[in-house]
């Protein structure tokens, strides 16, 4: 429901919500949820508001749930879900506006350039605590996760047919970047991120790798294409039809406008 509403009530009016006339008066929009997608959105809230100048955003960070949380009780207008809708969220409105996906990060110093479907299992499970007994160096295993709530968690584990609570973390770490610089300053460390993240941190010299899944390099070009298998949609969310100010900034998100900033963090255009 909250799809179709998306794709007919807002992508029709996409060009009108950047042109409508301006409400002067001052108007606040409260964004909360991914750590992935926070950057995104506050990049296009400032464009945004170079069109409607009235209006302040503010974009909150903490994970999925939280931002759904934080829209339920009336907290922010607009949820941050880097994930598609659950089923059990029908009573949201949801407009996925790019897409991305989770990749397996190790330092790039490890010797091991890639990792079966199984032992990844045996690594997150904790069944396996040393690189040694998969063929790499001797030092100990430090695998690096999410928060609690994230939905990074949530489609890892899926993928890895695993739930959350059988996974071994030796920490958990609220954004891709501070994942990402933990791994880099680890040699034994392993994680899962953003790979358009990834990529941009290795772009930059950070000393991580991507490991291949499933005999599939982790790429953005491949999420393009459909071939990288840990794939999710960037998704917004509301309680209610989107209305006023938080209508005018859905339908931006769904314009062309945003491309530019998309394809900045590496992410696809959902509509691409």
């Amino acid at each position: 429901m909250g799809f179709v509403f998306a794709a007919i009530g807002l992508n029709g009016s996409a060009a009108s919500g950047t042109a409508s006339p301006r409400r002067l008066q001052p108007q606040r929009l409260q964004i909360s949820g991914s750590t992935t997608m926070a950057p995104l959105l506050r990049e296009i809230a400032a464009k945004y508001r170079l069109h409607h100048p009235e209006v302040t955003i503010d974009v909150d960070l903490g994970g999925s749930l939280r931002g759904l949380d934080a829209v339920r009780t009336g907290q922010a207008q607009i949820a941050m879900l880097s994930r598609a809708l659950a089923p059990g969220e029908h009573d949201l409105y949801g407009i996925p506006i790019a897409r991305d996906g989770v990749g397996v990060v190790v330092h790039a110093n490890n010797p091991i350039k890639q990792l079966s479907f199984e032992q990844l299992q045996d690594v997150f499970s904790g069944q396996v605590r040393e690189w040694r007994v998969l063929g790499g160096a001797g030092n100990s295993i430090h695998a690096v996760g999410a928060l609690p709530g994230s939905a990074s968690n949530a489609l890892f584990a899926r993928f890895l047919k695993q739930t959350m609570e059988t996974f071994h973390l030796n920490a958990a770490v609220e954004s891709n970047t501070e994942r990402l610089a933990v791994i880099a300053a680890c040699e034994g460390g392993i994680g899962f991120v953003s790979v358009g993240a990834a990529e941009r941190a290795i772009a930059q010299g950070v000393s991580v790798c991507l490991l291949p899944i499933s005999g599939i390099s982790a790429s953005m070009a491949n999420i393009r294409n459909g071939s990288y298998p840990i794939c999710r949609a960037l998704t917004l969310a509301s309680k209610e039809p989107p209305v006023g100010v938080a209508r005018s900034f859905f339908a931006f998100c769904l314009s062309a406008q945003v491309n530019s900033i998309l394809s900045a963090f590496d992410f696809v255009p959902y509509l691409d």
